[in-house]
């Protein structure tokens, strides 16, 4: 079992930066893939970024360039750096693992374990 704890959000003005933080309650070299998913207000939740065992990372088109995941597997912690918020990046963020094969990727079906989530709100 994988317990994931998100942490890190709040309220920000477009152009402003915030960092997402993700707790692992094991022992970090077992998951395989962490990604961050967020979910805007009557909209599916949607893929944001991944990172792989290996330190290889992947991202949305729409945050690529202004985000930045990163993974300490010594703390069992995953990071989601925002830069250049814009008012579109308004959701529930939520962190997720993936434990039971070493392929990545943004498809949701893909993650087992999944966080509770934590809301970032970018006003004008």
């Amino acid at each position: 079992q994988v317990q994931l704890v998100e942490s890190g959000g709040g309220s920000v003005q477009a152009g402003g930066s915030l960092r997402l933080s993700c707790a692992a309650s094991t022992y970090a070299y077992g998951i395989y893939c962490m990604g961050w998913f967020r979910q805007a207000p009557g909209k599916e939740r949607e893929w944001v970024a991944y990172s792989t065992s290996g330190g290889s990372t992947s991202y949305a088109d729409s945050v690529k360039g202004r985000f930045t995941i990163s993974r300490d597997n010594a703390k069992n912690t995953l990071y989601l750096q925002m830069n250049s918020l814009k008012l579109e990046d308004t959701a529930m963020y939520y962190c997720a693992a993936r434990t039971n094969y070493d392929y990545c990727s943004g498809r949701e079906h893909d993650y087992g374990y999944w966080g509770q989530g934590t809301q970032v709100t970018v006003s004008s």
